[in-house]
Order: C-alpha cells, then structure tokens, then sequence
C-alpha cells in the first residue's frame, strides 16, 4: 500500500475533481440525463446472474471516472490486496478481516501468521455437516431418547441477523431430510421471544444453539441460562446430560462454552478475525445448513467466493462492489445525501434490510480515522428499509414528495415461480412491475406521465430526481444470496477505504455494554441513586424502584 502522506496528497486532488464536477452536474434533473439513448448501456454493469443498474443515479461516465481516479488516489487496489491476503486491516484490534477465507474452497492455502488457515475452516465445515447429518437423519437424541425435531438459534447481532435472514430468503430450498427439523430464532434480552416460544416446545425434543464469539455476551447467555432453566425443570436428568445433549456452542471462546458446560464434542468454532457480522459464512451459519442442507450452503459459499474473486480481479471500471460503493460516495459527499433506503421486491428478503443496517452502521458509523484524526468528511448514512411493497404503503409518501432526499437500492429477481401456479407467476409479474415503476418515478418524477401536470394542485406534484440503484438477479438462489451478501461487504471495505476509516471495530457499542452491567447491579442490589450518576439515571432509578413497591 501507498504511504499515508502520498495517498492524502493525491486523493485531495481527486476530490477536489469531484467537487467541481458536482458542482456543474447538481443542477442537471435525471429526467434530463434519462433522455440519453446509451445510458442504460454504458451504466450497468454484470457479474454472474447479477446485474446492476445504475443509470438512475444523477451522475454520468465522466462521473464514475472521476470516482474511479479517487479510488486509485486512496490506494484502493492495495487496501483489497491486504484484506485478502490477511493483514491487520483491522488496525486497533491488530489482526486480520478475513470472512472472505471461510468462503475459499478447500484446495486454496491462506497464511496468517505463519498458518494456513484453510484446513481449519474446512474441518470446522465438514464438523457442522456432521451435525447437520445427524439432526436431519433424527439420530441425534434429547434426554428421553426422542430425536430432535426443533432448533432455537440464541445469538444476538451477526450471530442472529445474518443466519436468520437466509434462512428466510431460501426456505424454498429447504432439501426433504431437513423437513422433520424446524429452526427458529431469539435475539431480544428481554425474554419475550423466548419465553412465548418455550410454552410452544416439547423440551424433550429442542435443540439450543448458543452462537456467540466471545461467549460472554449478557444478552445471548441470559436467553441460554432460561433455556437450561426450562430443561431443567422439565427433566430429572443430570445437568451435564441435559447440556450436552440439548446446547451446541458456535464460538471463538471454546474454553468459556465449556465453562458454561458444553463439553469440546458439543462445540463448533471459528476464530477472532471473523467478525460477529461478517460470520454466516462460517460454523455461525448452522442454522442456514440445517434448513436449507448442506449442500445449498456450500452454494452460498460459492456465490460469495465468486464475488469476492471478482472483487479482487476485475478492473475498478467493471468492478460491482467498487462501483456499488463510489456511487455511494458520490451521494453522501458529493450530493449531501445522507439517507439510504434498502427497498427488496421480494418477501423472501424481508430481514435483508436489517442485516445491511447492521453490516453498514456498525462497519461505517464512525467519526474517527484510521490515523486516529476526527474524519472532516460525513461517512455512513442513515439506512432503513422494508419489503417493497410494504414500503410503498408506508414511507414512500416521504420518499416521492418529503423533504429529504434519499438514495435508494431496489432488489428483485427477474425469475420466480419457474413451472408453478400462474397465479403466483402473475404475483411476481406484479411485483416487478411495481419495482421498476417506483424506480421510474423516483426519478422522473411527474414527468413519467408524459403528459403537462396541473400546477394549480401542486400536492400532486412528484419532483422525481431521487436517485436509485436497481440490482436484478436472475433468480433468488443459494448462490445468487451469497454474491449478494458479499458485493454489500465489499462496498461496505471500498468506502471506509475512501473515508480512511476502519470498518472492522465496533467500540461504539462497547461503553453501552459496560454501563448496562453497572446498573444490572444497581438494580439487583436496589442501593440508588448514586452519586456518581447523572440526576437522568437517579431520577429513573428512583421511579423505577418506587413503582416495583408500589407493585410488591
């Protein structure tokens, strides 16, 4: 990689190419920029069944150019190379990000700090197909002897977002062995997931998996302490039976699962350069291979590796994730765009818009430079979305005609319901209508009508000039999700190039966690206010204790 100094020099002048080329172009409608014949043609792009349109953003090929040049003025190529080739790119932890190893096949070799870790990866995949074998084929028993016919996945965070959200994208993949079992998913430290769950059980016949990577996570071992709890209650067996049969742990901490009482033959691991919301790919996506089998996750795999070979291969003119993530940074920084709705046209995708919420926030949502310098520039965005249709009947209002301006990704897929029911057929006829219409008049604004618009009812103006990204797939599959998910990471890894920061931390959330342990035991112990608390948190204290006496 180029040196701090020399990259600073050459991307300020980059930027300040943009700067004036945004300035000339901001006045231009994207009704204007639509009316060019080629544009479609020069601004969408294709990599493996997945196509991305960007030609309803408000920029043009001199723009992406220019984008381009200040990808290379940042050192873009060099900062890819050293994610793949496992070097600290997590700069204050000090180890690798390599979510992109979990995907590699098994002939691939990848040194880090003098170890191949590929051989690891697999026989960790090849222990999760184990288990998976043995749940589908009902050999693997409860205390009674009865096989397991239900599996509570207790995570929280990547640990939950991630599984949960293929899961439900590629139910219909779900293989006939994997029928008997069914997966569900509990996340909320409050326990109402959980506790609504358990009077739906048999405990005789669930599974818990415990996914968390340093095994000390308050939430997720709360959710497994009141699962033990109910086993307990409903058996006579010995604790350590009742564990090891019923809790597999998928960690980074196996010393802390056994502490808890799962035994080494109860465990899966992956390592602490995988991070919590780059993990699905690894033993965390359990879940995903039980419903969907494991070979339709060896598929997922496979799309992800397709991406990320493209990532790593294809010139930044023709690279998705780059260009996915420069037309980012084309609106935030160039356009003062700083809202990002996640709009899937497509059911099965329904959780995709929290997962992205966590992979960009909690990568992107930082204010402090790899150089440890305040950033002088704005960074991640607001994201939030919904299933389109959902969306349309929700916060479109703000979207067509609101205040705010707001770029938005569309995600459907040309293909779906191939040989089944017509009707269903004409569902996703709808559905892709819909899509490429809203698109159309995000953009164009009343001008789609192609007709004059009455200007004595101005309500009924649609300005258009939003921009938008539409992302078609081919069809929905194993593969398709896992290029996917990857083009998102690696245009989440492009723009914390390009804003110098490092996407791989997380310490925002780290002194929320600290203080809610603070007043866990403030609040078991009932000795507040505190002096050392603020008059906001004594006040609550004080309410709270008084109403749970009034309540006694």
């Amino acid at each position: 990689m180029r040196s701090p100094e020399e990259s600073l020099l050459n991307s300020d002048t980059a930027w300040q190419v943009l700067e004036s080329h945004a300035a000339e172009l901001k006045s231009r409608h994207l009704k204007d920029l639509l009316a060019d014949s080629g544009r479609f043609e020069s601004l969408h792009f294709t990599h493996e069944g997945l196509l991305l349109d960007l030609s309803r953003q408000r920029l043009l090929p001199q723009t992406v150019d220019n984008l381009v040049g200040l990808a290379r003025a940042c050192d873009l190529p060099g900062w890819i190379e050293a994610l793949f080739q496992g070097e600290a790119v997590n700069n204050t932890e000090q180890r690798a990000a390599l979510h992109t190893a979990l995907r590699l096949p098994a002939s691939a070799t990848l040194e880090v700090d003098g170890e191949d870790v590929v051989p690891k990866v697999h026989a960790n995949l090849e222990r999760m197909a184990q288990m998976v074998d043995l749940l589908h084929h009902g050999q693997w028993r409860g205390y009674t002897g009865e096989p397991i016919d239900t599996v509570v996945n207790i995570g929280v965070g990547g640990s939950d977002l991630g599984p949960m959200m293929a899961c439900k994208a590629l139910d219909e993949f779900e293989p006939e062995q994997a029928e008997s079992i069914e997966v569900h998913f509990v996340s909320s430290m409050d326990g109402s997931q959980l506790a609504a769950l358990l009077e739906q059980l048999n405990p005789a016949t669930t599974l818990f998996i415990v996914s968390s990577k340093s095994f000390t996570t308050i939430d997720t071992l709360a959710n497994a302490a009141t699962a033990r709890r109910w086993l307990q209650d409903a058996s006579d067996v010995p604790d350590e039976v009742l564990v090891s049969r019923h809790f597999i742990a998928v960690t980074a901490s196996p010393e802390k699962a056994r502490q808890w009482g799962i035994p080494p033959a109860r465990q899966l691991h992956f390592w602490d350069w995988t991070g919590g919301r780059y993990s699905l790919w690894s033993t965390i996506g359990l879940p995903i291979a039980l419903k969907v089998g494991i070979d339709n996750f060896r598929q997922l795999l496979a799309g992800a590796h397709g991406m990320d070979e493209h990532f790593r291969r294809a010139p930044l003119e023709q690279n998705l994730p780059v260009l996915l993530a420069m037309t980012g940074i084309w609106n935030i920084n160039f356009l003062d765009i700083h809202a990002h709705a996640i709009l899937p046209y497509d059911g099965r995708l329904a959780h995709l818009p929290a997962y992205l919420e966590q992979l960009e926030m909690e990568s992107n949502g930082k204010s402090v430079r790899r150089d440890g310098q305040a950033s002088t520039r704005r960074t991640c965005p607001v994201l939030w979305g919904e299933v389109g249709p959902n969306a349309q009947h929700a916060f479109y209002q703000l979207l067509h005609q609101g205040t705010e301006p707001v770029m938005c990704d569309f995600v459907v897929s040309a293909r779906r319901y191939t040989g089944q029911r017509e009707t269903l057929q004409r569902q996703h006829q709808l559905a892709l209508a819909n899509c490429l219409a809203q698109a159309r008049v995000l953009a164009l604004g009343d001008a789609a009508l192609g007709t004059d618009q009455d200007d004595s009812k101005p309500w009924q103006r649609y300005r258009g000039n939003q921009p938008s990204t539409v992302i078609l797939l081919d069809e929905l599959t194993p593969r398709a999700l896992g290029g996917l998910i990857a083009l998102y990471e690696h245009k989440v890894f492009v723009q914390s190039v390009i804003w110098g920061i490092n996407p791989f931390d997380q310490w925002g959330v780290e002194l929320g966690k600290t203080m809610a342990t603070q007043l866990l035991d403030v609040l078991d112990r009932g000795d507040h206010p505190r002096a050392d608390f603020d008059q906001a948190t004594n006040g609550l204290l004080a309410a709270i204790g008084a109403r749970r006496g009034n309540n006694a």
